[in-house]
């Protein structure tokens, strides 16, 4: 097959490359320019778009053998993550940039792009998996990448191909290195990429100007203190707030929503910020249909969180998910993922979460 190799310039997508390579297909390999100022991008390995990966993409490729281009997305990035980033950050929600990214980027633009110039499918160093054409969790639990690609459809999912799957991440950096590629020891990204300093606060201040506003104690109503911006704070944080007033048993506190309109964060105590009942929407049945109008299944409600057994009712484009363990720090932004097992099912945006203490018994 005709594959386009989508390489970040980190040994995961050089390896999917040569995996590909292997296989047997005819490989080309395109490196994403994603800033319209790549000298504002962030120097080193903190970021996965820095100003070297570039470079690193392009040596792996020559070590490979395969044609290289760049394709320049840098005003669709801007547009449908970055945009999207802070607009989300500026209604209270808390979004996810590299699920945005894997959605709106690199399987939808470049996913379009490249079957539109006759390849078949695209390639990328995700770890996870595709049995039977149906998204599933990587063998390497801490490396799993399928929460951010389960915005993806059946239709997307049937032109990607995911080599690393099977593989874990020690298992990768090892073939890199037998292979000769100059990555292979390139530690991995886990700041936002265009965020250069790794400042969010203030990166989102810039854009939306800050302004004091009250910390408002959520049992009383009492202002507790003042912040810089409700930007800069996400449900379930509890650092940073400042508070002089501790809770009459010294327990910390935590916050537990955010009110753009009045420019207020309320806080709490932990067990109030235990969530029973989410809901999300719109839902992508990322294998193909819901398996009814109400099921059991697994849910996800963060990148790195647990998942918890799950209830789901299935109302058109809307899904609510009633936990049978609750969880902390669910954020309205984020995703709902809902697993079989290691298979994905779908996937929603949260759009309202309710307490545990808040759910009819």
């Amino acid at each position: 097959m005709k594959i386009l190799a989508a390489m970040s310039g980190g040994v995961d997508s050089a390896v999917a490359a040569a995996r590909a390579v292997d296989a047997g297909h005819d490989v080309t390999g395109v490196h994403l320019a994603l800033s319209a100022a790549p000298a504002t991008l962030r120097h080193g390995a903190r970021g996965c778009c820095t100003a070297e990966d570039a470079h690193d993409a392009r040596r792996a490729a020559d070590v490979l053998g395969i044609p290289f281009y760049i394709w320049d997305l840098a005003e669709r990035f801007r547009a449908d993550v970055i945009d999207d980033f802070v607009s989300e950050y500026a209604a209270g929600r808390t979004p996810n940039p590299c699920l945005r990214c894997n959605e709106k980027i690199k399987f939808t633009a470049v996913l379009d792009k490249a079957l539109a110039l006759g390849f078949d499918a695209v390639v990328t160093g995700h770890h996870a998996r595709l049995v039977d054409g149906r998204l599933t969790r990587s063998v390497d639990p801490a490396k799993d990448q399928s929460y951010v690609l389960a915005v993806c459809t059946q239709r997307q999912l049937a032109s990607a191909m995911f080599p690393l799957g099977d593989s874990t991440k020690t298992q990768v950096r090892e073939e890199a290195a037998a292979r000769g590629l100059a990555v292979a020891d390139k530690p991995d990204s886990h700041d936002i990429c265009f965020i250069a300093d790794g400042d969010t606060r203030g990166f989102l201040a810039r854009r939306l100007g800050a302004e004091d506003g009250p910390i408002v104690d959520a049992e009383t109503g009492d202002v507790l203190g003042t912040h810089p911006g409700s930007f800069g704070f996400t449900v379930g944080q509890r650092r940073g707030l400042n508070l002089q007033r501790p809770t009459p048993g010294g327990d910390p506190r935590y916050v537990l929503s955010i009110r753009p309109v009045d420019n207020t964060v309320v806080v709490g105590s932990r067990e109030m910020l235990e969530i029973s009942q989410v809901r999300a929407e719109p839902v992508v049945w990322t294998a193909g249909v819901a398996p009814g109008e109400r099921f059991t299944c697994s849910v996800q409600l963060r990148a790195h969180g647990m998942t918890s057994p799950t209830t789901v009712t299935v109302n058109g484009p809307v899904v609510t998910a009633v936990l049978d363990t609750p969880q902390v720090g669910v954020a309205a932004g984020q995703a709902l993922v809902m697993y079989d097992g290691d298979t994905v099912l779908g996937s929603g945006t949260i759009t309202a979460a309710q307490r545990t203490a808040d759910v009819p018994a």
